[in-house]
């Protein structure tokens, strides 16, 4: 016959079992929910360097390419190049130790032309209200430094852009000097939104670091106003831009480098 004592004993044994099991039950549930949570908050971080910390707008370490090289159905699955193929010849190594001295006419107008492997890309530069960045890249065009260069990033979740101007492909490539923001209250820029059609000055995410490193919008994108427009793509531009977007690009996440083999064949400005 079991005493009371020993059936108290026995409940409190029994109670304190339970109480262990729901904490273990618990502690293993929480285990999971934390593991789901890191992997989302992965994706998220991942995304946001992505977009900003590399950003349009900032420079890129390559971190998109390799991602890329570890998800075969991204490759396996993306849609043929609409592009030709780049014309001969090889990227120039140039660099600089200061902005070059201003010689445009800051009361004219001038095209950016870009004669690239997916079409034509004319750009309206906006020299008065740009200058330092227009007479960048008359400069620079008038070098050959955007010659057969890759435009190595393109973005279709959350911000729509082509990325250009960088000479090593890789996002990290510069002309060995920085420009002072310009336009940033341009009026164009309405409710922090940068309209398709906008070229606009990547930078390090640091004010007055722009270089060579531009993105072109294809689609209305919601930005801060931190990165200095300094002209408008044409609606024949902006047609070869959205090929270039329908292709989509290789990470199959939202950003990486395009499907599209987009290399700017010969940038010219010409003044009108």
């Amino acid at each position: 016959m079991v005493s009371q004592e020993q059936r108290r004993r026995q409940l409190a044994r029994e109670k304190f079992l339970r109480q262990q099991q729901r904490r273990t039950a618990a502690r293993r549930k929480a285990r999971m929910r934390n593991s789901v949570i890191a992997s989302v908050l992965g994706v998220v971080v991942i995304g946001s360097v992505a977009l900003y910390t590399t950003g349009v707008l900032k420079n890129d370490d390559g971190k998109a390419g390799a991602s890329a090289d570890v998800s075969p159905s991204a490759s396996a699955s993306k849609a043929p190049d609409p592009c030709e193929k780049a014309a001969a010849g090889s990227v120039k190594k140039l660099s600089w130790k200061k902005e070059p001295a201003m010689t445009i006419d800051k009361s004219a107008s001038y095209t950016l032309q870009l004669a690239t492997t997916c079409g034509e890309i004319d750009v309206a530069m906006k020299a008065a209200a740009a200058p330092h960045t227009v007479n960048s890249f008359n400069f620079l065009a008038g070098e050959g430094y955007f010659d057969h260069t890759k435009c190595h990033r393109l973005t279709t979740n959350g911000i729509y852009v082509l990325q250009c101007g960088d000479p090593t492909g890789a996002g990290s490539g510069g002309p060995g000097y920085t420009l002072p923001d310009e336009n940033l209250k341009d009026k164009s820029l309405k409710g922090n939104v940068y309209p398709a059609g906008t070229v606009a000055m990547a930078n390090t995410g640091q004010p007055h670091t722009g270089g060579s490193q531009f993105f072109l919008v294809y689609q209305d994108s919601q930005l801060p106003p931190n990165y200095a427009p300094f002209g408008t793509v044409s609606a024949s531009g902006l047609k070869v831009l959205k090929k270039i977007a329908d292709a989509g690009e290789n990470t199959g996440a939202g950003d990486g480098a395009p499907n599209a083999t987009v290399v700017i064949d010969k940038a010219t400005v010409a003044k009108s």
